[in-house]
């Protein structure tokens, strides 16, 4: 079965920006599960892996725009530090999450940190980055309909959230 819009697909990830590996599935020896054409993957790497096959490796170099986007200059925020996790263990250019008043949360970059508050890159810490991606597909298959109203992955054998 090939990797598309409302396929599931396992896989293992290695991602490397400037020649240094930033991030891998394999650190925590279980594949990612993603849900194709929800938004969970950047289009480029989703672009990337739709035609592919379970076991197909993958090389995909990603271009800014079709990855976290350009860096845009004015992006500094002042957020109460309520809206972090760990905001006591935050130190400048550490990249961290910010919960949203809204829901959801925003991968950040940390400018400074106050008494009270965080001052906060508002681009994403990949933003302006060529991203370096090398996959393997571990099984593709058809999304369950519990799946495509979540709007996500389940692994295989896990129903709850």
């Amino acid at each position: 079965m090939k990797a598309g819009k409302d396929k599931v697909v396992a896989l293992h990830y290695t991602l490397s920006v400037d020649g240094a590996q930033v991030e891998s599935s394999h650190d925590r020896n279980e594949p990612l599960w993603i849900l194709l054409g929800h938004g969970q993957l950047i289009p480029g790497l989703e672009k990337a892996l739709e035609d592919h096959e379970a076991g197909d490796a993958v090389k995909a170099t990603i271009a800014p725009e079709d990855g976290y986007g350009e860096r845009r200059e004015g992006q500094i925020q002042r957020v109460p530090k309520k809206y972090f996790q760990d905001a006591k263990h935050l130190k400048p250019g550490m990249a961290t999450v910010l919960a949203l008043k809204e829901g959801g949360h925003r991968a950040v970059t940390v400018h400074k940190v106050g008494m009270s508050t965080v001052d906060v890159d508002l681009n994403h810490p990949m933003a302006g980055k060529t991203l370096d991606f090398d996959v393997t597909l571990q099984e593709v298959r058809e999304a369950t309909k519990e799946e495509l109203e979540h709007g996500h992955a389940h692994p295989d054998g896990v129903a709850e959230h």
